[in-house]
């Protein structure tokens, strides 16, 4: 029972921050939902041995994982702020406050990878994976995997149209979500 409440009060809170990018089916917060829905989907599945067996090879994957996700998400989140020139009045209802930048950031981590805070995404949801490693786990994070990287293309066609070929020759010079590799 408990697991069901956290899942629908969790699904709750994950709507009400998308809701702007729900009612616009191809935005990238329209995926980016269904990625955090599975993973969270995961979180609940497996909410037991966090700390049991913590010297356990899938427990150390898990933690460098996981690790790796929180340090990807903090420089992201702290390069859009620094360079990005958000501005609440950019008319892009589906972007999330912080999303809302006027200025290509091609500074910090945005100059090895487009995309930190979905690569901090995608860590997270391997990490939750090999917390609790099981089939059904691991079909989880494969489909929250494809709906992260389902996120990045509609968010790359997002900034093509605002930023244009700025946006398009940035593509050319950085990976997508691993730097010098992917």
């Amino acid at each position: 029972m408990l697991k069901l409440v956290t899942l629908i009060a969790g699904t709750a809170v994950l709507a009400f921050v998308s809701r702007a990018s729900l009612r616009v089916p191809r935005s990238h917060g329209f995926y980016r939902f269904f990625a955090w829905e599975l993973m969270l989907v995961l979180i609940i599945l497996n909410p037991d041995g966090w700390y049991g067996a913590p010297l356990t090879l899938d427990q150390i994957v898990c933690v460098i994982l996981m690790n790796i996700s929180l340090l990807l998400i903090i420089v992201g989140y702290l390069s859009l702020r620094q360079f990005g020139k958000q501005d609440e009045n950019r008319n892009d209802a589906p972007l999330l406050r912080f999303e809302k930048t006027t200025v290509l950031v091609t500074h910090g981590i945005f100059r090895y990878i487009r995309h930190p805070m979905y690569s901090s995404l995608i860590f997270l949801n391997w990490g939750l994976f090999f917390h609790h490693i099981s089939w059904p786990s691991g079909v989880i994070a494969f489909i929250a995997c494809v709906f992260l990287v389902i996120t990045a293309f509609a968010e790359e066609s997002e900034n093509i149209r605002y930023f244009g070929a700025q946006y398009q020759n940035y593509m050319k010079r950085t990976r997508l979500f691993v730097p010098f590799l992917l």
